[in-house]
């Protein structure tokens, strides 16, 4: 296994047993986020902007990126709810809580997960 970073170390060693991890990952052109069951060792469903078309965004104040990472959380946000899935811990990966990353977070909190 690869090396792991500081800040993932410290996320996974806060980690409730009973909660489930929305992890998030971005690159220059996409973004992903899955949920984890750290016990189990299982990703529990899956989401990411590689198969969304790009749409008319619904509000002007956002760009092209946000409106797509807003799509993303609620895509996870629905497939968690067909899971059963309610409360989650959200790991931001070492990304600042800023821009597409808020943007996801926000919109599946809307949506009706926990954080």
């Amino acid at each position: 296994m690869g090396t792991v970073s500081m800040n993932h170390k410290r996320t996974r060693k806060n980690l409730l047993p009973s909660r489930l991890r929305l992890c998030v990952h971005r690159s220059a052109k996409h973004i992903y986020a899955q949920i984890i069951d750290d016990i189990k060792g299982i990703t529990l469903c899956a989401a990411s902007s590689l198969n969304l078309q790009e749409g008319t965004r619904a509000d002007a104040g956002m760009t092209r990126k946000v409106y797509i990472a807003d799509q993303v959380g609620r895509q996870i946000a629905e497939k968690a709810k067909e899971k059963g899935v309610t409360k989650v811990f959200f790991d931001r990966n070492g990304y600042k809580y800023h821009g597409r990353v808020k943007q996801l977070a926000e919109s599946a909190r809307r949506e009706g997960l926990i954080f």
